[in-house]
């Protein structure tokens, strides 16, 4: 079959034949309906050699993967061929671990490095990929795979930021999503299906603020110093609940703790490479100051929930996955809509 790989560090990534892949005993593997592109697959591709240890490429990229159950190995008694699927990508998860067993395989205690199908394994642009383990693989009904795969990333990392800060965001108050991007479309709708809060976003493109609104925003702003003046004057001075920053530059991570009230909450989920200091008196008293990495099995469970449910709209722009460059050059160059998904020719 012919795959997208990354085939040496720092370089662009080309189309390499490679054999079709056949389960081992309790490994599954999965005929691809879908697989999405990632703002983390640029950081992939500009990894030093050093980085990748025991894992080095070359390997096939994506890592938002749905499809259909091709071929299972021995000793998988819970799926079949056929069946529709999404693919936790936590395989670095040990699977026994306290987290693990709680479904956050993100956060397994024993993993090593960040590695998930096309981060360090191959991945989900090629027709078929092989699932390590048969617990990575989440049911999904009559749910369309393609539609499904932006949900095992964008959606799950979203989703496991906003739910542990669910408590402290009260009907009334104010959460406030700094990029209303790929993941922070999904923050948008998450907040206004999970709470009562009056849904802020932020972010420096007027079409993208357009469609925060048409998804649930009640308010949006154009990121920059004069942000921090408006939400606060909305919330009568009291500041947001909530902050999550989905891009997590110094700029952005500045405006979230700026619009921070008292015991508020931010959470970083974006990777952009930006610090804010940690000071007694630069933030908030009680602030929580917190980073969330993917989701994890239940959390993915729960936005497939959601999404069968007809509860979250979700953007996809298609593309062949002979057009995956194209369709990396137009992630790159602000031209998507919604999260670019690649789809395999289906024989």
């Amino acid at each position: 079959m012919l795959a997208y790989r990354l085939l040496q560090a720092q370089k662009q990534p080309e189309f390499e034949e490679v054999p079709d892949p056949h389960p081992g005993p309790g490994q599954v593997v999965v005929k691809v309906a879908g697989s999405g592109l990632c703002h983390t697959d640029f950081t992939v591709i500009g990894r030093d050699a050093s980085y990748w240890l025991d894992s080095p490429p070359p390997f096939t990229l994506g890592h938002e993967v749905a499809g259909w159950v091709e071929e299972v190995g021995s000793g998988v008694t819970n799926f079949r061929p056929g069946d529709a699927v999404a693919i936790d990508p936590g395989w670095a998860s040990c699977g026994h671990c306290h987290l693990c067993r709680s479904g956050e395989e993100n956060h397994c205690l024993y993993q090593k490095g960040i590695r998930a199908p096309g981060v360090g394994f191959d991945g989900g642009h090629a027709p078929y990929i092989l699932v390590p383990d048969a617990r990575f693989l989440v049911p999904i009904g009559d749910l369309d795979p393609v539609q499904a795969a932006p949900l095992t990333d964008a959606g799950i990392t979203t989703y496991a930021a906003i739910k542990p800060a669910l408590a402290k965001i009260w009907p009334g108050s104010t959460a406030v999503v700094i990029g209303a991007g790929g993941l922070g479309l999904y923050a948008v709708q998450f907040l206004r299906l999970l709470t009562g809060a009056r849904v802020v976003a932020v972010d420096s493109s007027e079409a993208r603020l357009k469609l925060a609104r048409e998804l649930g925003a009640d308010e949006v702003f154009v990121s920059g110093p004069e942000a921090v003046k408006q939400i606060r004057e909305l919330t009568g001075g009291l500041g947001a609940t909530f902050v999550l920053d989905c891009v997590g530059v110094d700029a952005t991570l500045a405006l979230g703790v700026a619009l921070l009230s008292w015991r508020g909450s931010l959470t970083m989920v974006g990777a952009g490479g930006g610090s804010v200091p940690f000071d007694f008196f630069k933030i908030p008293p009680g602030t929580q100051l917190a980073t969330s990495l993917n989701g994890g099995s239940v959390a993915l469970q729960e936005v497939v929930g959601l999404a069968a449910l007809g509860r979250l709209k979700i953007l996809v722009d298609r593309y062949p996955l002979s057009e995956a460059q194209q369709a990396y050059d137009d992630f790159k160059n602000g031209r998507l809509v919604g999260r670019a998904v690649l789809v395999p020719a289906q024989d």
